[in-house]
């Protein structure tokens, strides 16, 4: 919302002198969210003023029309004689009033003016459009002001307001009403403590009959509905300079009176207006939801197919205005419109945001009504349309008003005097909540317990936090006190959380990046990864509200996220990456309520009613994944580095595995999306908790991958209850080694030999490593030899050489009892 200060200055008295960053300053401690204050014209320097053409000579022998004009300015060029002046303007004629820059003076962009020879004669100045002096855009002329405007010589930069603080402020949905200049300036008073003057606050005739017929057939769509007629406009008046000039300033392009002066009200009042042609209305207007294949094209001459939700303005002929948001080219204001009927209404705040934006229809009147519109002001914004159609367009303002609407309960809140304390551990007595939650409209009864009825005009006001707010923001945030949380004695970090704590500092400390991705996936995302059909994984949850229609899913697994993620990092340039990720997916249950239920809020939620919104909710396992691709290890001055790889992934789920003190076997593995002969299974004990590998290849391409990316994903809760893992104690004796190479068949798993070895070597065995595979002619055709390092160690001796070599031989035995290992060279 821009909101032009001298606008607010007009219906609220701020002291002399405020500029646009002192209010806005005001009301961001108000809990505004003022995001800039253009000083709009403060480049512009005079003199500037009113002058009237006096002679006008027409200039031939050039490609266009060029006009060498004399003008009174008045005393303003210090001599009395009228200013030369060369125009390519042809809009304007002798004797018409028109705004002058002087030489020595500046336009906005930094256009200085001066006096020059052009097209043979001197030019002593510029005959100025609404463009050139920053008040408007239009570029078919230069600005010619009404008669009577002003006398020449006159400066027209405060005549014109051609300097002008204007506030932009972005606005909550929960502030509709500071979508309005009413609001605003209602802010601004209670912020300077000065008096407000409601623009709303206008005497309605009385004892009106009808106006034009007009009912409500569905009080869920409208609970208000307002008809004005005038007749006798004059479609050839223009909009006033002034309201132009406003209408710019606040973001609204100048179309036409009639037009302007809805969009007008709507700035300053907060009401969304419609006018319709009353020529082209047949029968009473009645306001309904859609019927099944109705169909309307709209302003923007877009024909839409109308979904039943939606809220309509009907008569005779069928739909002619999406109510709230856009209305029908049928019924349209043109050139030759005359009799209008002005249109004000309350819609549905939800049926309209709906409608909006099933159609892709957003507009500044949706805008308002999606937020909360003022009930009560569709009788006083439709007079004031009236009054200034009349005064402006020359209208007549046909007597009587149709007031369709449909009974409304009034809103009462009722809430402890020292709430608002109790909220915001300030010490904030009665007479202070009874006088701030008055300031801001609404009406308070009761002592110790408040009846509160909010004002009309606030709807996001509905339970006692909501009042407490106001109390709060209104007394300053700024005079809260700030200081520490007290934290109970004896409460921490659960097990859980140290777990996944210890799991990112690891992963951290193993060279990989965290990176945090929105939870929304799309069915893409399943035919990208090459999940057969029927996979578990493509059971996804459908939002009701997503963010973006492309994810309208809740993941399955984090593997999209990162893949994306990893694909954006490469295509700016960083091609060696690993990254992780801690974040749960969701799996729906199959035997869960189609729907969650929808709890009471004026109290706790009983044991029975949290088992019920338990059971609703998806299953929401904690995964922790890893992508890898470019090298592991960097190349430079030293040699070659190394690529990424599969085992660079088993090894992460390691790293993870061993924070929760679990052991991970390893076994070869099919499982999409990884490639089917680089793929490996990750159990705990008998669970099987993840699967790492490379990609394969076609996921690689769907995402646009650097050629074998690897992967890793593990769920944390099959590593078992989270629990502290004590660290190993640190021997003071030697270590002895012993190195042994084993042949076995080629088909044999290298992870299945090694855990033979740690189990036949017993306690002595400090750790056993991989260090060498060999294959070829000296261990035969579908064999392959494994060559390991173990390490033995005793905490309380040093071992003999008898004691290694003889756990050395147990392990071997017992090797070649499992695997069928053979010691080469044996």
């Amino acid at each position: 919302m821009r909101a032009p200060l001298s606008w607010l200055r007009e219906y609220v008295e701020l002291p002399e002198g405020v500029t646009g960053r002192e209010l806005a300053a005001k009301l961001i401690d108000a809990g505004l969210e003022v995001e800039t204050v253009e000083r709009a014209g403060i480049d512009i320097t005079g003199p500037i003023v009113v002058g009237r053409v006096l002679t006008v000579e027409e200039l031939t022998g050039f490609k266009k029309p060029i006009r060498f004009c004399t003008v009174d300015v008045g005393a303003a060029n210090g001599t009395g004689e009228p200013q030369n002046i060369v125009c390519g303007a042809t809009n304007f004629a002798v004797g018409d009033l028109v705004v002058v820059i002087l030489p020595g003076g500046e336009l906005p962009g930094g256009f200085k003016i001066g006096a020059r020879k052009t097209y043979g004669r001197m030019s002593e100045g510029m005959i100025c459009s609404v463009t050139e002096l920053g008040i408007g855009d239009d570029h078919s002329g230069i600005l010619v002001l009404p008669e009577g405007t002003a006398e020449p010589g006159t400066d027209a930069i405060g005549l014109l307001g051609l300097r002008e603080d204007v506030l932009d402020i972005a606005v909550t949905p929960d502030r509709g009403y500071a979508l309005s200049i009413r609001g605003l300036a209602r802010e601004a008073a209670i912020a300077y403590g000065v008096p407000f003057r409601d623009p709303a606050d206008v005497e309605l005739p009385t004892g009106e009959g009808g106006s034009y017929p007009a009912s409500i057939a569905d009080p869920t769509a409208c609970d208000r509905f307002v008809l004005r007629e005038v007749r006798g406009f004059d479609p050839n008046a223009t909009t006033p300079l002034w309201m132009r000039v406003r209408l710019f300033r606040a973001g609204v392009r100048p179309v036409s009176l009639a037009v302007d002066v809805t969009n007008y009200l709507m700035l300053e009042l907060g009401q969304p207006l419609h006018a319709f042609d009353r020529t082209k209305l047949t029968g009473p207007i009645v306001v309904r939801r859609a019927e099944p294949g109705e169909r309307l094209e709209t302003l923007d001459h877009v024909k839409r197919a109308l979904d039943p939700e939606d809220v309509l303005i009907t008569d005779g002929s069928g739909a002619i205005s999406l109510a709230g948001t856009m209305g029908g080219l049928a019924t349209e204001i043109d050139d030759a419109s005359t009799d209008m009927v002005v249109e004000a209404a309350h819609f549905d705040e939800v049926g309209v945001a709906r409608m909006a934006r099933r159609h892709k229809l957003h507009s500044e009147a949706s805008y308002r009504f999606e937020r909360g519109v003022d009930r009560e002001l569709p009788l006083y914004a439709s007079y004031r349309a009236a009054r200034m159609l009349a005064e402006l367009g020359g209208a007549e303002i046909v007597p009587g008003v149709t007031h369709a609407e449909a009974p409304v309960e009034t809103r009462t809140v009722t809430m402890a005097a020292a709430h608002p304390a109790k909220v915001a551990g300030v010490d904030y007595d009665r007479a202070t909540v009874v006088r701030r939650l008055e300031q801001v409209g609404c009406r308070v009864e009761g002592e110790e317990t408040l009846t509160v009825t909010p004002p009309s005009w606030r709807p996001d006001l509905n339970d006692p936090n909501d009042l407490a707010e106001e109390v709060i923001r209104l007394e300053g945030y700024r005079n809260i006190p700030s200081r520490a949380p007290r934290p109970a004695a004896g409460r921490g970090l659960t097990a859980g959380q140290r777990l996944r704590r210890r799991v990112g500092r690891a992963l951290a400390g193993a060279g990989y990046v965290e990176v945090l991705n929105y939870p929304f996936a799309s069915e893409k995302d399943w035919d990208a990864l090459q999940l057969p059909a029927g996979d578990a994984r493509r059971d996804a949850l459908r939002l009701a509200n997503p963010l973006s229609e492309d994810e309208p899913l809740l993941r399955t697994t984090l593997l999209p996220g990162l893949l994306k993620t990893l694909t954006r990092n490469v295509g700016r340039g960083f091609g060696d990456l690993a990254l992780f990720e801690l974040g749960v997916v969701f799996r729906p249950r199959p035997d869960a309520p189609k729907a969650a239920p929808r709890l009471p809020v004026d109290r706790g939620p009983s044991v029975e009613e949290i088992a019920s919104v338990d059971a609703a909710l998806p299953d929401q396992p904690r995964r922790v994944a890893v992508v890898l691709a470019g090298e592991r290890e960097p190349s430079g001055w030293w040699g070659r580095g190394r690529p990424a790889n599969w085992a660079d992934a088993v090894e992460a789920a390691r790293v993870v595995a061993a924070e929760a003190g679990v052991e991970l076997t390893v076994r070869a593995d099919r499982h999409e999306p990884w490639h089917p002969g680089r793929c490996a299974a990750l159990y705990a004990g008998d669970t099987l908790v993840g699967h790492a590998g490379e990609l394969h290849p076609r996921v690689v391409k769907a995402y646009g991958l650097p050629p074998r990316t690897c992967a890793m994903e593990l769920e944390l809760r099959g590593l078992g209850e989270p629990r502290d893992v004590a660290a190993r104690p640190v021997s003071t004796y030697p270590v002895a080694t012993q190195d042994v190479a084993l042949v076995v068949d080629a088909s044999v798993a290298a992870a299945e030999v090694e855990a033979a070895l740690r189990e036949g070597a017993g306690e002595l065995l400090e750790s056993v490593r991989l260090f060498d595979v060999y294959t070829g002619e000296q261990v035969g055709e579908g064999r392959k030899s494994l060559a390991y390092a173990l390490r033995f160690r005793a905490s309380d001796r040093t071992l003999t050489a008898e004691e290694a070599t003889q756990a050395r031989d147990t392990a071997v035995v017992t090797a070649a009892e499992r695997t069928g290992a053979v010691l080469r060279g044996a």
